[in-house]
């Protein structure tokens, strides 16, 4: 008989969901097949859980606990975000409670301005839990987003030339880091009866709290600037300065252009380059 997990879960990682949940049933993969992250949706004692998994050299596992056991708290206590129920480091696999909602992303909920209203509102909070000045985020940023463009990727090599330089010439400055989700978009939003909750946090880090805007910024807010006016109404300030926006803009393009490339996913790739040409054009 095939096995619940249907082989997206390793012998060890499969072993320990059983373990704790004796007698555990599949009801959807919900993985997005992109990377090697496993996302199953399972039953066990009439609750339903959600699984994630992934290989050794996958670090959105690890990043993923550090915010459920961290920041993430101040969602799940009024189920604004699951809550973790159990989590292996070395087995990189977590399990959280599943979240009622539909997603967001492709619903009519994606351009509703209340949707934006409360992502301010959820974002304004968990930003607000801590904030720590990093004398080096910039500069690593800067360098990660350097060896983007070492890596193979389809930007053309007039823009490719066109950020190095840019780059290259930035001079970093300390700055105020907050607790990020990393991912903030529609896609990982889920709207249950007329509540936004927030699912997903494998990029989660500290950060500047700009970062979480740049999803937004180049997808819905092109065509909806009543969702963006929505969105910092609850967040209460407009935060983004010209100099850091627009290097953090620059630096996201090259990044999604690059590894949209790298995984195999056009449409990301495409908006990448849109995103790129738009971020260069402010230089």
């Amino acid at each position: 008989m095939e096995s619940w997990h249907r082989n997206r879960l390793s012998a060890e990682q499969a072993g320990f969901v059983e373990h704790r949940f004796p007698g555990v049933r599949l009801l959807r993969d919900l993985s997005w097949n992109l990377v090697d992250t496993a996302v199953l949706e399972v039953e066990h004692g009439g609750c339903r859980y959600v699984v994630k998994a992934a290989g050794p050299a996958n670090h959105h596992i690890g990043r993923e606990i550090d915010a459920h056991e961290s920041f993430a708290g101040i969602w799940a206590s009024t189920d604004r975000a699951p809550s973790l129920v159990t989590a292996n480091r070395s087995l990189n696999l977590l399990v959280t409670e599943y979240l009622d909602g539909s997603l967001v992303q492709g619903g009519a909920a994606e351009y509703a301005p209340d949707t934006y209203l409360q992502a301010g509102q959820l974002l304004r909070v968990f930003h607000a839990q801590a904030v720590r000045v990093d004398p080096r985020y910039e500069e690593a940023a800067t360098a990660k987003s350097m060896a983007w463009l070492d890596k193979p990727h389809r930007i053309e090599e007039a823009a490719a030339n066109k950020a190095r330089c840019i780059l290259a010439a930035y001079r970093p400055e300390p700055v105020e880091a907050v607790p990020t989700h990393g991912d903030w978009q529609p896609r990982n939003w889920l709207m249950s009866g007329t509540e936004l909750r927030i699912i997903d946090f494998g990029r989660f880090e500290f950060r500047p709290s700009i970062s979480d805007f740049c999803r937004l910024a180049a997808q819905q807010w092109r065509s909806g600037p009543e969702l963006e006016d929505a969105f910092f109404e609850g967040y209460g300030s407009d935060p983004r300065e010209g100099r850091l926006w627009n290097i953090t803009m620059l630096r996201e393009a090259v990044s999604t252009a690059a590894w949209a490339f790298q995984i195999g996913d056009p449409e990301f790739e495409e908006q990448g380059h849109r995103m790129l040409r738009n971020a260069l054009a402010h230089y």
